[in-house]
């Protein structure tokens, strides 16, 4: 696809914060492949702003671990994505260069935080594109958009030069059309890494080996947490469907029991705003970061209106809330618990996957909703409810397309979430092609818009 069809689609969907002009690629597995990068991934060309004013117009001098394994494969990056300020949120709206807009629906979001690469592919603007997945900011807006979203069990994929959200919780992960590609590209950027100390450092197993032959004796486990009234009746149906071709293709069902489910939210929303609050304290307007024109009486009057200035509202709401969790009289009762029920949880998913191979649910427990219906961020943060535990427990998991809405005026898309253990990613994948191979889902797309 030609730079020029890049600029114009993205006039419609505001998906790119930067095009750039193409080279060309080196020999490798995927050569010519087009792979855009979400903007909190560090790149030396163009810049790298996170999607917020505070860091606008920032040149990296290196390129992040996954960026220069890509380059190494033969792929062409084609431009850096638009996402919510510091990959906070779960609708591309909070975003200091304009919200971005699902393909299938301009009227509707495209998810979040990683919502302009979901939307790169969505709409055919690239071939595959990089995201980060913090508590579901890679599969939520996959299921969204309609697209295989994929994030890989923590430590498998270098977060060097990942900008900071929640260092114990982010992953880079993919933004594909089918499963197959995000074997391919996750095969060319896992590994070791001496740069990221939370690099998993024993041998990563080849994901594209076996991808397609399918397990035998299969076991599903179907949280009865992830299907209920809390979902559109749409999403319920397309789950049941899913649930009924594997067993078609003899996989056999265990009904589970996931009850830290409910709280995996409030856990995420201690634990996150946490590290966020510490991350972000570097942007003060001194060492890098926006500093305010204004003239200042004393620095900390220069670190505040700079702060003030340069941050998102969204961003300044966890920053708040973080700083509280983790303030003196505070710090027990909420970090100090979170981390107990983060325990739990993992507990929690070793016990079940002891009865099977995987867990299914659906990704988000609606379709996309409209532009502007987020002032209410709880309604926003509940979006994850399926994702986040994920990422607390730090196992691998993706959503694959399927089903659509008809029930809001337009097709909406819906997403399958499949978990797996720790580092069983390679079953993961194989388990989604299994599905994949038997379903058209993914081969479908948006309306051309010319």
């Amino acid at each position: 696809m030609s730079t020029t069809q890049h600029i114009k689609k993205n006039d419609i969907y505001n998906a790119f914060h930067e095009i750039w002009e193409t080279e060309e690629p080196s020999d490798g597995v995927l050569h010519g492949l087009c792979i855009a990068i979400k903007d909190n991934i560090v790149t030396k060309k163009g810049t790298t702003t996170c999607g917020s004013k505070m860091l606008k117009g920032y040149n990296s001098p290196f390129n992040a671990t996954v960026v220069d394994r890509l380059e190494n494969a033969g792929a062409v990056l084609v431009g850096k994505t638009n996402c919510d300020e510091f990959a906070m949120g779960s609708s591309t709206e909070h975003c200091a260069w304009g919200p971005v807009k699902n393909p299938w629906d301009t009227n509707r979001v495209p998810g979040g935080s990683s919502g302009g690469s979901a939307v790169a592919v969505a709409a055919n603007l690239c071939d595959a594109a990089l995201g980060s997945d913090t508590g579901g900011s890679i599969r939520q807006p996959a299921a969204l958009c309609g697209v295989v979203g994929y994030k890989p069990t923590y430590g498998n994929v270098s977060r060097y030069g990942l900008v900071a959200f929640a260092s114990s919780l982010d992953q880079i992960g993919t933004f594909t059309h089918s499963v197959e590609d995000a074997a391919k590209i996750t095969q060319c950027i896992s590994g070791y890494d001496e740069l990221d100390s939370t690099s998993y450092p024993e041998t990563h197993p080849d994901l594209c080996e076996n991808l397609k032959n399918p397990i035998k004796h299969l076991r599903i486990g179907v949280p009865s947490q992830y299907i209920g009234s809390n979902n559109e009746t749409a999403v319920n149906d397309a789950i049941q469907d899913a649930i009924d071709t594997y067993k078609k293709l003899g996989a056999s069902i265990v009904e589970l029991e996931l009850p830290l489910t409910d709280v995996g939210i409030s856990t995420y929303y201690v634990l996150a705003p946490a590290e966020a609050s510490s991350n972000l304290a570097r942007y003060d307007g001194i060492r890098y970061g926006h500093r305010t024109d204004e003239l200042c009486s004393d620095l900390f009057e220069l670190y505040s209106k700079s702060r003030a200035e340069g941050f998102g509202d969204e961003v300044k709401r966890r920053i708040m809330l973080g700083t509280y969790v983790l303030s003196s009289g505070y710090y027990e009762a909420y970090y100090n618990n979170a981390l107990k029920i983060r325990r739990l949880i993992c507990e929690e998913y070793k016990t079940a996957f002891e009865s099977c191979d995987v867990i299914l649910g659906p990704t988000t427990p609606t379709v996309a909703f409209p532009l502007g219906s987020t002032a209410d961020p709880v309604s926003m943060y509940l979006n994850d409810v399926y994702t986040a535990n994920t990422n607390i427990a730090g196992i691998c998991g993706i959503s694959i397309p399927c089903g659509f809405s008809e029930e809001h005026g337009s097709r909406l898309p819906i997403g399958l979430h499949l978990q797996c253990a720790w580092h069983e990613d390679a079953k993961l994948l194989r388990i989604a092609q299994m599905f994949e191979s038997a379903t058209t889902f993914h081969t479908e797309r948006p309306g051309v818009i010319a």
